[in-house]
C-alpha cells in the first residue's frame, strides 16, 4: 500500500509550513498485526519527517516526529507492512487526540471514546 498519496503529501507539507498551529491529523497509519498507531499532521520539506502522535502500544502515546521511510520499511509476517487507514477522518485538532490518548493509554481507545463523546454533538445517540 502507498502510505501517502500526492494529495495527502501536499496537505502534510502545507501544514508543515504553518508552525505553531494545532492541526487536525491528515492521516492515520497502523500496524495491522499489532498495536502501533500514528496520527500525522505535518511533513517536513525533507519529505520524510512526519510530526504527530505516535503510539507503539506501551500505554504512553507521545507527540513527536517519526520517519515515513521507517514506517514504509517495516516488514511484518505474511508479507504485511504498516498501512494507512483509508477510512480515517479526523474530527479534532491533534491536541485533543493527544490528551484523550494520554488519558486512555492508547490512540485506538481514545478514538473510540472521542467518537462516543462526540456523537450527541453530531446528532447521533
Amino acid at each position: 500500500m502507498i502510505l501517502l498519496t500526492d494529495d495527502l503529501r501536499d496537505l502534510l507539507l502545507a501544514n508543515g509550513r504553518q508552525r505553531d498551529v494545532d492541526h487536525v491529523p491528515v492521516v492515520k497509519f497502523f500496524d495491522p498485526l499489532g498495536a502501533g498507531t500514528w496520527l500525522a499532521t505535518e511533513l517536513d520539506a525533507d519529505n520524510d519527517t512526519l510530526f504527530g502522535l505516535a503510539d507503539l502500544g506501551f500505554g504512553c502515546p507521545e507527540l513527536g516526529s517519526f520517519s515515513l521511510s521507517e514506517l514504509t520499511s517495516v516488514r511484518l509476517p505474511f508479507g504485511m507492512g504498516i498501512e494507512r487507514d483509508i477510512l480515517f477522518e479526523a474530527a479534532f485538532p491533534l491536541s485533543v487526540y493527544a490528551e484523550a490518548a494520554r488519558q486512555a493509554g492508547s490512540i485506538v481507545e481514545s478514538e473510540r471514546l472521542l467518537t462516543i463523546s462526540a456523537a450527541p454533538l453530531r446528532g447521533g445517540h
